[in-house]
């Protein structure tokens, strides 16, 4: 069965995400759609090879690990040791760098070697089988996977989020400037441009930069001033030797080829009938400019915005702004020049028609626009033919020398529904959202530690509180991480971020890795110590164990920093603590992830503000 998931399906799903972000009657009205931009990974992109059956020997860190017989059909050198799964650097395989493991495979173990054949030794009951593997660097970062696995990792993972408004946000479409080196010619808004496939069965109609779908045609353009301009007619002569001319003037609003009371722009520099004539649609605000203007994207202006509200308020259904010479013919009167209705469910549209020697048609243009077409006809035939036009009142019928079916043809260009300017979104295919989200130093009053860096992005709609079953969040930001309120013991250095702290509690260990270490304001023990727990690295015989406040002190493994828990209820550093112990604002797997992005790391500082552009197409 033939389907095709449509643009307009994908354009419907854009609309449909900014008008969540206003929906309902305030920011904390249920029926509002709560959309939050999020940052996490704070730990470095490195291959994951997940293990099992494993043997009695050791996987250390430093060691080879490798398949089949040494050198193998792939090694790397282990960075470090799961319960579960290996953290692998220096990936190579026998079928280039970065080849993966086969599933199921049998993995040894390799130690003092330096990666020569013949130095070193193999430990032969240090054995594994080799399960889902994913190679990643800090340069090459993983593909995110569509699973609940990956969310469940996500939300370990993650630092905090920030609330999106419609503030936030614009519909975006492809850059294209005003600049005649790079854009020499553009296309004109056809509603039927497509495709001709391979195999027959199919003609398509391309336009002059050969897009055969409106989503590809470069149609519209910004100019010097952040006018947008859509083309409504550029020149096009169809027949035997289609031509297309340069676009050699830029559309400017108030311009004098600008009509105020249609919005057209007609060019007056290239020959006659192949003027090129644009609609004027919006300007783009300085501050949308600074937001959501960027090298390949353009944004789309909001409804309220007084330049497409004017635009708006110009748009006639149905009236025909442009026609295109199909066919040139040879049986008219030569060289005079008529007028003609449009033939269909519409009125009061008028082409003009001219001619050259031989009866040749020269030109054909819109001289009146009409309404209410859906559909429309040129017809040539006796009848039909008009000497004069006086205000759309048609005059003086010309006779055709020979059968009008030999007198050329001239093609309408309809309009979108409601005409040129009325959907905005709909006419320049705004398939794609921007979110513009500003990271201001450690704003939340702390939710965004400026101590690490961060390597995902992403959002989430509507994620849930820790702090009571059914809560969806509300707040402008929200920490993702654990927190410790401590306090370190005499002559302890500091925590250092990226280590792994470890606590003896009832059961076995508590794991977790630091992500931002912040010292109370005139202290210089009492301090914030905010880390994640994720169930491949902090797993103790299987589980991953809470901190506790009654238990012993809390050690970091690489700066041997000693700290106990404090017996502190209150909030401090973004967090709300019970006993000295703060969970995630975000409930675990809560909510629905809409888009992730991996990406190479991202530092932060204290002084430092991030405007971060995510572009998600539907």
């Amino acid at each position: 069965m033939a389907a095709i998931i449509s643009d307009k399906f994908r354009i419907f799903n854009a609309k449909q995400f900014l008008e969540s972000l206003t929906e309902g009657s305030s920011a904390t009205d249920p029926n509002r759609t709560k959309m939050y931009f999020f940052v996490g990974r704070p730990q470095p992109w490195k291959a994951y090879l997940e293990t099992y059956s494993r043997g009695t020997g050791t996987f250390s860190v430093g060691d080879e690990v490798y398949e089949g017989t040494y050198p193998g059909t792939f090694r790397a050198t282990i960075a470090a040791v799961y319960d579960s799964a290996l953290i692998l650097t220096d990936v190579f395989g026998s079928n280039g760098i970065n080849s993966a493991p086969s599933a199921g495979a049998s993995l040894a173990v390799r130690t003092g070697g330096d990666g020569t054949a013949g130095s070193g030794s193999d430990v032969t009951d240090a054995t594994a089988k080799a399960g889902v593997y994913r190679y990643a660097d800090e340069n090459v970062p993983p593909l995110p996977l569509d699973n609940q696995r990956e969310k469940r990792n996500l939300y370990d993972e993650l630092i905090a989020a920030k609330r999106i408004s419609d503030a936030f946000a614009r519909t975006v479409i492809r850059r294209y400037n005003w600049d005649t080196n790079v854009n020499p010619k553009f296309d004109m808004w056809k509603p039927d441009y497509s495709a001709t496939p391979g195999g027959g069965g199919q003609v398509g109609k391309a336009g002059v930069t050969g897009a055969t779908s409106i989503a590809d045609a470069k149609f519209y353009v910004m100019n010097s001033q952040y006018e947008v301009f859509k083309c409504i007619f550029n020149g096009e002569k169809t027949g035997a030797s289609p031509v297309v001319p340069d676009a050699l003037e830029e559309p400017v609003v108030g311009g004098a080829n600008y009509d105020a009371s249609t919005g057209l722009y007609t060019e007056t520099t290239n020959t006659a009938g192949q003027n090129y004539v644009w609609k004027y649609m919006y300007t783009i605000p300085t501050d949308d400019v600074l937001k959501f203007l960027s090298s390949d994207f353009m944004p789309i202006v909001l409804p309220a915005n007084a330049s497409r509200v004017a635009t708006e308020s110009l748009a006639v259904a149905g009236a025909i702004d442009a026609c295109v010479i199909e066919d040139p013919g040879a049986l008219l009167p030569a060289s005079q020049t008529f007028f003609t209705e449009v033939k269909g469910d519409g009125s009061g549209a008028i082409v003009e028609i001219t001619t050259i020697g031989g009866g040749v048609i020269s030109s054909a243009r819109m001289v009146e626009r009409g309404s209410g077409y859906t559909y429309g006809n040129v017809l040539l035939s006796n009848g039909n033919l008009f000497g004069t036009n006086t205000n759309g009142v048609l005059s003086n019928p010309v006779t055709t020398p020979g059968t009008w079916e030999g007198a050329g043809a001239i093609e309408v260009i309809l309009p979108p529904a409601g005409g040129h300017g009325s959907d905005m979104e709909e006419e320049l295919n705004g398939k794609r959202v921007m979110t513009n989200i500003r990271l201001t130093y450690a704003e939340g009053g702390g939710d965004f530690p400026v101590d690490n860096d961060f390597r995902r992005i992403g959002i989430i709609a509507d994620p849930l509180l820790t702090d009571g079953p059914g809560n969806v969040a509300i707040e402008d930001t929200l920490s993702g991480l654990k927190a410790l309120k401590v306090t370190l013991s005499g002559g302890s250095a500091d925590f250092s971020v990226d280590e792994t702290i470890v606590q003896t509690v009832p059961g076995g260990t508590a794991k977790g890795t630091v992500v931002s270490w912040t010292l109370d304001s005139g202290s210089t023990t009492n301090g914030i110590l905010k880390y994640i727990q994720t169930t491949d690295a902090h797993t103790d015989q299987g589980v991953v164990r809470d901190f506790d406040q009654a238990s012993g002190a809390v050690t970091g493994e690489s700066s041997s920093a000693s700290a106990s828990i404090a017996n502190f209820t209150g909030s401090g550093g973004g967090s709300d603590f019970t006993n000295g112990i703060a969970p995630s604002e975000i409930l675990n797997n809560s909510g629905e992830v809409i888009y992730v992005e991996n990406r190479r790391l991202i530092t932060r500082a204290p002084d430092q503000i991030e405007d971060i552009k995510l572009v998600i197409e539907f």
